[in-house]
């Protein structure tokens, strides 16, 4: 697909609706994350949804004690699928192909954000808490390729 500016990600099976905003890179180089629980974000720095190349969108799981834009994305299932709206008016569609939590002192940046042959989509939020500190200690990742 050409480019276009994601403007809105559904996933049906997670019950997500949602706008979405632009991020960008941080000073120490890593990925700006949504200011607020809601809505979820969109890395500028990589492909449009519908590219070739794997776009990326990141959301909380949590936000301020509530449950935020991605609470229930660990619960997504290969088949699933995921429809990003673009300013075009087009609409890319994505199926899961697998969801995975890494550790973050292991994260494989490669391997979510390296080049495709086709066009993917990433999904990020945190996972692995840590009930004692109540830190995350973990990224989930949902790797999704465009399938209309």
């Amino acid at each position: 697909m050409r480019p276009s500016t994601p403007i809105r990600v559904v996933i049906p099976a997670i019950g997500v609706d949602s706008n979405l905003i632009r991020l960008g890179l941080k000073s120490d180089g890593g990925l700006q994350v949504p200011p607020n629980g809601f809505p979820a974000g969109w890395f500028t720095g990589g492909p449009t949804p519908g590219e070739k190349g794997p776009a990326v969108v990141l959301g909380h799981v949590h936000w301020a004690g509530r449950p935020g834009v991605f609470a229930r994305l660990g619960g997504l299932q290969p088949g699933d699928k995921i429809t990003m709206t673009r300013q075009d008016r087009s609409a890319a569609v994505f199926r899961v192909v697998v969801v995975r939590e890494y550790p973050k002192s292991t994260f494989p940046s490669a391997a979510v954000y390296g080049d495709l042959d086709h066009a993917g989509l990433r999904l990020i939020t945190c996972g692995g808490l840590d009930r004692t500190s109540g830190k995350y200690e973990a990224n989930l990742v949902v790797f999704a390729d465009l399938i209309a």
